[in-house]
């Protein structure tokens, strides 16, 4: 991956956990486990379902979550890999 596209996806990921609510999602899903079922997250917010989808799709977008369709469900697991990638990326800056 190139310099830029470096800078893009760190820039997503920022962006994404830029919000309260998304930042409630991560930690639902990291406390829940392997999945989380999207309606365990709308009861937990107290928001619109598509409020709720809306920032659920950010992390996604910004590859921050994992996403496996169970009929017409959703369930939702960390991407690992990205968190620890965006940690090493602002580890540099702490040292």
């Amino acid at each position: 991956m190139n310099k830029n596209a470096d800078t893009k996806r760190i820039e997503r990921i920022s962006k994404a956990l830029g919000d309260p609510y998304r930042i409630r999602i991560v930690e639902a899903i990291r406390q829940d486990g392997e999945w989380t079922q999207c309606n365990v997250l709308l009861e937990m917010l107290d928001l619109a379902q598509s409020t709720v989808s809306h920032h659920v799709k950010q992390l996604v977008d910004a590859d921050l979550l994992i996403a496996e369709k169970e009929g017409r469900n959703a369930k939702y697991r960390l991407n690992k890999e990205a968190f620890a990638a965006y940690i090493e990326y602002l580890s540099a800056f702490a040292g």
